[in-house]
């Protein structure tokens, strides 16, 4: 692979200041954002003055735990516009999830959001390699979800030409990808990994592509799967973050040259890492639920939002702002099976570890009488289909998530291609348990 480490020269300066500078522009940027959310919408009001804290009490950094908590409960209820800060009219684009499991959070940005948007996802491109005159294919889905147009912006914004291809379509994907030329990608990584299967099935050698950087995001993904997707395209792998109530993908991003974590831009956003049952603040270093502060934004303040990602804050390498660590799950995503706390980034570890098994997984919850039990369907390679081979897979993944993880699990090994495919972000877990 290519070494891709940008020049110094190329940062923003933020990027590399010292950490007095950056916590001094911290508080500065914090006070200004608690007093907008406290003076311009209600429900902060409310819930500062109910927790017995105002604006004026932020003297540090480290007040910021006296102030409460906000979670995607409080968007639901204030929907579709009730948190906005700055009258509808000032607002210039709306996002919103999309709300499978209740009302939709929506999301507003004014003008001044928006340019920062595309300044931190432009930052994030060149700390993955990317540079101006580059060409980046873009195959984040379009529309109210905020990975598509978000990449957009910031691929424009870096000086580079946009392919915006949004998501599906895979054949076409490949074809494009071919005849264009792309520098760069911006996918989910499990609709890499249908990419990948369609170069195959195409009878193209991916190693052949253009291609020498990937930036993933959207889900979470382990570093086993970086290190097959990089070796199947002899390209980079770097990880993007970011969620749609704190900004879009861009609030963190993995340089290049260290591929050690995501780096938070703190100059935007202020990190910090709780105790999820309790709420405690956790130092640097502990696992704990990531929450974010937004310093900047107008159209939407966030305050001690609680993402629900689990991760730990460590000290910067490539840049002086932190890192964050691999996302090891979400809290609410997290599996209780007879005791035992299960996610499914686990679940693949161990999966990619047996060699005839394809990429390709999906975890299934069942009652089995009284008792919760776990079936986790996957699929062989088109070269391992004999039926020794299918018992030699079931064999060896059992035995290592029982070994590693702690439970038993059964394990479904079907035909190439018999696993749901995904076109944006993975389904990774069905409940079929019978509720009662």
């Amino acid at each position: 692979m290519r070494d891709l480490t940008p020049n110094r020269a190329e940062l923003d300066p933020i990027e590399i200041a010292s950490i007095d500078e950056i916590r001094s522009l911290q508080l500065q940027r914090l006070k200004w954002s608690l007093r907008h959310a406290y003076d311009n919408v209600a429900m902060y009001k409310a819930r500062f003055d109910a927790a017995g804290v105002h604006p004026d009490d932020l003297q540090e950094l480290s007040d910021l735990a006296k102030f409460p908590f906000t979670t995607k409960g409080d968007l639901r209820d204030a929907y579709p516009f009730g948190m906005f800060a700055v009258p509808r009219e000032q607002i210039l684009r709306l996002h919103a999830s999309s709300g499978t499991t209740g009302k939709p959070t929506v999301v507003g940005y004014t003008q001044k959001d928006i340019d920062t948007w595309a300044d931190l996802l432009a930052r994030s491109l060149r700390a993955s390699g990317l540079r101006r005159g580059d060409m980046v294919h873009n195959a984040y889905g379009y529309g109210l979800f905020t990975g598509g147009l978000g990449a957009h912006y910031g691929i424009e914004r870096l000086g580079a030409t946009v392919v915006p291809m949004s998501g599906g379509q895979t054949e076409k994907q490949v074809t494009l990808i071919e005849d264009f030329r792309p520098d760069g990608i911006m996918v989910t990584p499990s609709y890499m990994l249908n990419i990948l299967e369609q170069y195959h099935r195409m009878g193209i050698d991916p190693r052949s592509s253009s291609l020498k950087v990937g930036v993933f995001g959207a889900e979470p993904w382990t570093d086993a799967m970086r290190r097959e997707v990089e070796a199947a395209f002899d390209m980079h792998a770097v990880d993007i973050y970011g969620l749609s109530e704190i900004m879009g993908p861009g609030v963190a991003n993995e340089c290049v040259e260290t591929k050690d974590g995501p780096v938070i831009w703190e100059d935007h956003f202020l990190p910090e890492i709780i105790d999820p049952e309790t709420g405690a603040v956790l130092p640097d270093g502990e696992l704990g639920e990531l929450v974010f502060t937004t310093l900047t934004k107008e159209g939407l303040p966030m305050v001690r939002y609680r993402t629900r990602d689990l991760t730990r804050l460590l000290p910067g390498t490539a840049r002086s702002m932190r890192r964050m660590a691999k996302i090891t799950g979400r809290s609410d995503d997290m599996i209780i099976l007879r005791g035992v706390n299960v996610f499914p980034s686990q679940i693949e570890e161990q999966m990619l570890t047996v060699e005839a098994l394809a990429p390709y997984y999906q975890i299934e919850l069942v009652s089995k009488g009284r008792m919760d039990a776990m079936r986790i369907h996957v699929e062989v390679l088109p070269a391992a289909t004999a039926p020794e081979q299918r018992a030699t897979c079931t064999a060896q993944l059992a035995k290592r998530i029982k070994d590693i993880v702690g439970i038993s699990a059964e394990i479904l090994v079907g035909d190439p291609g018999s696993v749901e495919r995904s076109q944006g972000k993975a389904r990774r877990v069905v409940d079929n348990r019978v509720k009662g």
